[in-house]
C-alpha cells in the first residue's frame, strides 16, 4: 500500500472517529425520544422488531409518530405516502445543501448514504462543520445516531410488552409533554411561532367539528392542517431575501 492511500485511510478514520464524538449527544437525545415513539408503536399494534424496523427505514420522529394514527386506522398506502411528502420535504432541502460539502469525486453511493441518515441534528453539525464533509465524518455520525434512534425504539417497544398497562400509558402521554416543551417556550418568545401553533389548533378543530370536513380521513385532515399552516407561516413571517452586491447590474 503507497503512502498516499495510508495517508487517506488514516485521514478517514480520523473523520470517522470525530463523527462518532460529535454524534454522541445526538445518541442519547434519539434514545429518550424514540423510546417514548416504541411504546406509542407498541401501542398502535406494532411488534418491537416491526417498530424497531420502521425506525430503521424512516429515521424521522415527526414522519414516524404522524404515520402511527394512520396505521392504528389503517389508512391507506397513498395517505401514508402523501402524509410523509409534506412532513418530511424539508429534508430533500437540507440534502440538496449538504451535497454542495461534498468534494466533486465523492460517489453517488456515499452521497445516497449521507442523504439517509439526514436530520435536523445531524444537518446542523454536518453543514457547520469545516471544511469539505467526508462521507467517512457522516458514516460516524449517521452510525450512532441512527443506532440511538432504532435502539431507542427496540426498547420502548419491549417495555411495553412487559411494563404494566397503566404505566405504558402514562409514559405515552411523555411524547405530548415533549410536544409542548418544544412548542411553549418558542411560542411565548416568537409570536409568528405562537400565530402558527394557534392556527393549526383552530383548524384542527374545525376539521374534527363541520360534519362536511369530519367525514375526511385522519390521514388527509393531517395533510390539510399541515399545508394550510405552512401557507400562513410563509405569509406572515417570510424569509427576507439575501442581500445583494450593490455594484451587480
Amino acid at each position: 500500500m503507497s503512502q498516499q492511500q495510508q495517508e487517506k485511510n488514516r485521514s478517514a478514520a480520523a473523520d470517522f472517529r470525530q463523527g462518532l464524538q460529535d454524534g454522541i449527544a445526538i445518541c442519547i437525545g434519539y434514545l429518550a425520544v424514540s423510546f417514548a415513539f416504541g411504546i406509542q408503536a407498541h401501542e398502535t399494534g406494532l411488534t418491537a422488531v416491526q417498530a424497531a424496523a420502521m425506525s430503521f427505514l424512516n429515521v424521522t420522529s415527526a414522519g414516524q409518530f404522524s404515520a402511527l394514527e394512520l396505521i392504528f386506522r389503517q389508512a391507506s398506502l397513498m395517505e401514508l405516502a402523501l402524509l410523509q411528502l409534506v412532513v418530511n420535504l424539508r429534508y430533500l432541502l437540507m440534502s440538496t445543501a449538504l451535497s454542495q460539502k461534498f468534494a466533486p469525486q465523492a460517489s453517488l453511493l456515499q452521497r445516497l448514504g449521507t442523504a439517509y441518515g439526514v436530520t435536523d441534528e445531524i444537518f446542523t453539525l454536518s453543514v457547520l462543520r469545516p471544511g469539505t464533509l467526508t462521507a467517512a465524518y457522516s458514516a460516524g455520525i449517521i452510525g450512532i445516531s441512527v443506532f440511538g434512534w432504532v435502539a431507542g425504539t427496540a426498547l420502548g417497544a419491549g417495555a411495553g410488552q412487559i411494563l404494566p398497562e397503566r404505566l405504558v400509558s402514562a409514559l405515552g402521554i411523555a411524547i405530548y409533554g415533549m410536544f409542548l416543551a418544544i412548542i411553549l417556550p418558542e411560542s411565548r418568545k416568537n409570536r409568528p411561532v405562537l400565530i402558527v401553533v394557534l392556527c393549526a389548533m383552530v383548524i384542527s378543530a374545525l376539521m374534527q367539528v363541520i360534519p362536511f370536513l369530519a367525514v375526511i380521513s385522519s390521514g388527509f385532515r393531517i395533510i390539510i392542517v399541515t399545508l394550510l399552516v405552512a401557507g400562513v407561516a410563509a405569509a406572515i413571517s417570510p424569509v427576507p431575501p439575501e442581500p445583494t452586491d450593490g455594484g451587480a447590474a
